[in-house]
């Protein structure tokens, strides 16, 4: 019978740990989004259990190593990283639930799995609204291309930055026509 309490209360771990990651925004958006490739989705899946296996291999984990195990495997599957305060909030629940399930405390962990089911919600993200290419007029562009490329000839230091030296040749500050490139972008290449 011992064993059988051992195996709820792994099962009851697992379930809060997935609840808790499905909750979690970042991954939700990551998933949402196709972050971790075609196959989101089940790496979502794959990683409540990674998670759990993790607490139930490492019994003294410390906050900051549940948060940089976390974070290491949302950079490594998902290309994601996690800057929205999030990884610490997540990384304290899961904590939480592997004490309440070291502790044999199935009350508990049910409780907190009930709570995290109960405020979860679902989290779109937006993407921002970018100005097309085609609204720009191409006197605009050039005139951009003109001030991006001109030497400045002031030799005043700015907060500690030394001037660039000046070219003793006038011609080295011209651009040729070839060096722009079809896209916009000029090549800039070193005077010998």
């Amino acid at each position: 019978m011992m064993a059988g309490a051992a195996e709820d209360m792994r099962a009851l771990f697992g379930a809060g740990v997935r609840a808790a990651l499905e909750a979690w925004p970042a991954l939700q958006i990551a998933v949402e989004n196709g972050f971790g490739g075609v196959h989101s989705q089940k790496k979502a899946e794959w990683l409540g259990g990674a998670v759990e296996d993790y607490f139930i291999a490492n019994a003294d984990l410390e906050l900051e190593e549940v948060e940089d195990f976390l974070g290491e495997l949302m950079t490594t599957e998902f290309d994601t990283v996690v800057e929205d305060g999030s990884l610490p909030q997540v990384s304290q629940q899961l904590q939480t639930m592997y004490h309440h399930f070291q502790k044999g405390d199935g009350a508990a962990l049910q409780e907190m799995t009930s709570e995290i089911n109960q405020k979860k919600c679902k989290v779109t993200a937006t993407p921002f609204k970018t100005a097309k290419e085609t609204d720009v007029d191409e006197d605009d562009v050039d005139s951009v291309e003109e001030m991006e490329v001109t030497a400045t000839n002031d030799e005043a230091t700015t907060d500690g930055v030394s001037p660039q030296p000046q070219p003793t040749d006038p011609d080295s500050q011209t651009i040729k026509e070839e060096d722009i490139v079809e896209d916009g972008w000029t090549i800039v290449r070193r005077k010998k």
